[in-house]
């Protein structure tokens, strides 16, 4: 067999070629920026902020700002350096407006639908895909509805014997007998264990740690730079909320059989 050794010249062109590709990148990278910046720049109505960089954004500072322990601090600081409780943004491939202040909530809150539209992120629709019907839009109307009768005062009583059941088996199960005790994770537990218990009427400790699993990877990659990578956690958000709704499906399909064969009420 024959090895060809590289020679001079080769060299020379393989070298120049890189440089060209590399100087490419570099300009194409460069226009992209500059067009990214000139896109919001160019509206003299959005308030003052700092946009990143392009399809990144501030979501690293965000992110970093949130594990350190104090998510607050992001927003304190464009407070004060832009001096206005309104700025703008861009997290998680969005640009967003923030706005920190009562009137801006009072707006938002008094306008919805007229004014101000619902709206999701790409990348929760990525991860919570919508029917084919119905838009994410239509479907933020119907939570809207919905939620009000789970908060009644009639409904809310009803709520107290089951709460109390799940608070004396949580504390049974993780506070008892312990010399120390770490009270943000039982307390996630808890919630989600008397959430299971009252949208899902699923009592059973070891069926509800098979939905917390996947509902804790869905809820680490939410809050992510929406990269849909093999290893990311937003692509692994995506398998987890695939899990989840399999195992809804399941537990839907057997409430209408115990519905028919009368085991379970309306």
């Amino acid at each position: 067999f024959y090895i060809k050794v590289p020679t001079a010249s080769s060299t020379m062109e393989l070298f120049f070629l890189s440089g060209v590709i590399l100087c490419a990148f570099i300009a194409s990278l460069s226009v992209v920026f500059l067009l990214y910046h000139q896109s919001y720049a160019s509206h003299p109505n959005l308030p003052r902020g700092k946009m990143g960089l392009p399809f990144i954004g501030e979501s690293l500072e965000y992110l970093s700002t949130g594990r350190k322990g104090h998510p607050e601090k992001f927003i304190y600081d464009r407070m004060a350096k832009f001096s206005s409780e309104v700025f703008k943004t861009s997290i998680f491939g969005e640009p967003v407006v923030v706005m920190c202040n009562t009137a801006g909530n009072k707006f938002l809150y008094s306008n919805e639908n007229k004014l101000v539209t619902a709206w999701w992120p790409s990348s929760v629709n990525k991860i919570f895909p919508s029917s084919l019907q119905t838009s994410s839009n239509e479907e933020s109307k119907k939570m809207r509805k919905m939620l009000p009768n789970f908060m009644k005062p009639e409904a809310l009583q009803r709520y107290i014997g089951i709460m109390d059941t799940i608070a004396r088996r949580h504390f049974e199960a993780g506070w008892e007998g312990k010399q120390e005790v770490t009270v943000f994770p039982l307390a996630k537990n808890y919630t989600f264990w008397l959430a299971c218990r009252l949208f899902l009427s699923i009592e059973d400790p070891k069926h509800v740690a098979k939905f917390a699993d996947p509902f804790t990877v869905l809820a680490s990659g939410i809050l992510t730079i929406p990269i849909d990578l093999p290893g990311t956690p937003f692509n692994r958000a995506i398998k987890a909320s695939k899990v989840i709704k399999k195992e809804l499906r399941a537990i839907i399909k057997q409430r209408k059989i115990d519905l028919a064969e009368n085991k379970a009420s309306p």
